[in-house]
């Protein structure tokens, strides 16, 4: 029966080739790059940028409230989940007149 520390080194030795035909295989593939480039006189900055850039995020306008509970002047937009002083009353009630 094989052993818990006997699977643990079995397990780092894997871990070691693992790493190494990694890296084999990068360098194999940093040479085909390297290779085709030359052939099509490409350089780096014909590739593009390496990485795309995130839009910039608008902000939003705020939105205007909608409902107010004149006991409380807690207020809603109408937006989202209704709030508790909101359960079991009806949402005309409490509709802010533009």
């Amino acid at each position: 029966m094989t052993t818990y520390q006997e699977y643990q080194a079995k397990i780092a030795e894997l871990q070691k080739q693992a790493e190494l035909a990694r890296r084999n295989e990068i360098s194999e593939a940093k040479e085909r790059i390297a290779t085709i480039m030359r052939e099509h006189n490409l350089t780096l900055a014909d590739l593009g940028p390496a990485v795309k850039t995130a839009k910039p995020v608008k902000p939003r306008a705020p939105v205007p409230m909608k409902y107010r509970d004149d006991a409380t002047g807690q207020t809603w937009t109408g937006r989202g989940r209704a709030p508790k002083w909101l359960d079991g009353r009806k949402k005309e009630d409490f509709l802010i007149k533009q």
